[in-house]
């Protein structure tokens, strides 16, 4: 690669850290160059690396005691081989970016204080996140960073999807349905016309279905409803996430003597199809299980997942398009096809033959709702709100509070 200006997104998990590196070339396109992730972070570390299609370059152990080694790794490596020197900023993955940002912002203190208030919004997320920050302005304190929030594109939703059923008091006033994984459904949105032409305007339903999974409502390609709220806990059950759960079971749960710490680790990492599996929280293990514990747990998500897609088409009132996306969306077809067998009642008839092939429209041509697969990419939309963040310095100061 040569000098050309490039711009590097960065998705900090708990033990992991997964980043792209775009070429800025017209500064208003960002280009993929490449993509990749370092895995087992405080481990037996792994620096996987593939071009921009997905074809793998290289894997190969790193020792990463943590984040900043991690990083410390990445950099090498964009040095090495990139020519780094060429880097005009850094876009991350911010999970929650509260009542305040309605898009996406440039890292200053300010705004980074206000992120770190609310990490008890999302505990077991917005920490990696933050982290990837910090630990970059003391590597390369004059690289301009960039926040990206999967909140951000829930906020013009109506008020009343907004609230929960709370008086008005101080205390309360950033719990409210923040809703998540917005950075894959404005892409989504964004590609919705070149599958669907105008009806990509029409009520659409989006099923973000991996390991965290959710759901959500779109009417003219905007946020209406969706099913994660106050923290990427709440909806249908996912990996190891239990979803929706009536909250007195945590009352209960405390007076019984467990910690908030245990219920915490209970509801984020032994729930969810794990939990119910007593097996994986991985999908397309379960899908080759033949326990009965396995079939329930693939039982309880694809019904889970049905309910809220019917929840959803009410908050439309009705549905003309169902779009899968993300790991189990794109990949898991037997899932989809249950899916779509639940869903007959809306007038959905998948073709089982598209669907097993995996193409993009997967449903029959006398459908009344039509069925999609497509494949997500948050990076990509990490990077062009970054750049456009970049290119207008003062736009970070454009927040506002939600009703």
């Amino acid at each position: 690669m040569d000098h050309d200006p490039s711009l590097l997104t960065i998705n900090s998990g708990s033990s992991s850290l997964k980043f792209a590196l775009f070429a800025v070339q017209d500064s208003q396109t960002p280009k993929c160059l490449y993509r990749g992730e370092i895995t087992a972070i405080g481990g037996d570390g792994r620096f996987h690396l593939r071009d921009s299609h997905g074809t793998p370059l290289q894997t190969r152990k790193v020792t990463v005691a943590d984040h900043q080694q991690a990083l410390q790794q990445l950099l090498a490596w964009l040095s090495e081989e990139t020519a780094a020197s060429g880097l005009m900023g850094v876009g991350h993955r911010v999970v929650h970016g509260g009542r305040r940002f309605q898009q996406p912002a440039r890292i200053t203190e300010d705004v980074l204080s206000y992120l770190q208030s609310l990490s008890a919004l999302a505990p077991n997320h917005q920490p990696p996140c933050l982290q990837g920050i910090t630990t970059l302005q003391h590597i390369q304190p004059q690289l301009p960073q960039v926040a990206c929030f999967d909140t951000a594109f829930h906020h013009g939703r109506p008020a009343v999807e907004q609230r929960f059923a709370l008086p008005d008091r101080p205390e309360l006033e950033e719990v409210r349905r923040y809703g998540f994984h917005g950075l894959s459904y404005d892409y989504i949105a964004k590609v919705l016309p070149d599958h669907l032409g105008a009806a990509a305007d029409d009520r659409v339903i989006v099923a973000h279905l991996g390991h965290g999974a959710s759901l959500c409502a779109l009417h003219k390609r905007r946020s209406v409803a969706t099913t994660m709220t106050f923290t990427p806990l709440d909806g249908i059950p996912m990996g190891t996430r239990c979803g929706s759960i009536d909250p007195a079971v945590v009352l209960y749960l405390l007076q019984q003597g467990m910690s908030a710490e245990r219920i915490s680790d209970l509801l984020y990492f032994q729930s969810g199809l794990l939990g119910v599996s007593g097996e994986s929280s991985n999908m397309s293990r379960l899908l080759e299980q033949s326990s009965k514990q396995a079939r329930q747990a693939v039982e309880q998500f694809v019904h889970h997942t049905v309910r809220a897609i019917g929840s959803l088409a009410a908050a439309l009132g009705g549905v003309d398009a169902l779009v899968f996306t993300a790991g189990i969306g794109e990949h898991a077809v037997p899932v989809r096809a249950a899916i779509g067998d639940g869903c007959e009642w809306l007038g959905l008839h998948l073709d089982s033959e598209a669907n097993r092939l995996g193409r993009t429209c997967i449903s029959r041509d006398d459908s009344a709702v039509s069925a999609w697969v497509i494949a997500t990419d948050e990076e990509q939309m990490i990077a062009e709100h970054s750049l456009r963040i970049l290119n207008h310095p003062l736009s970070h100061h454009k927040y506002r509070d939600t009703p």
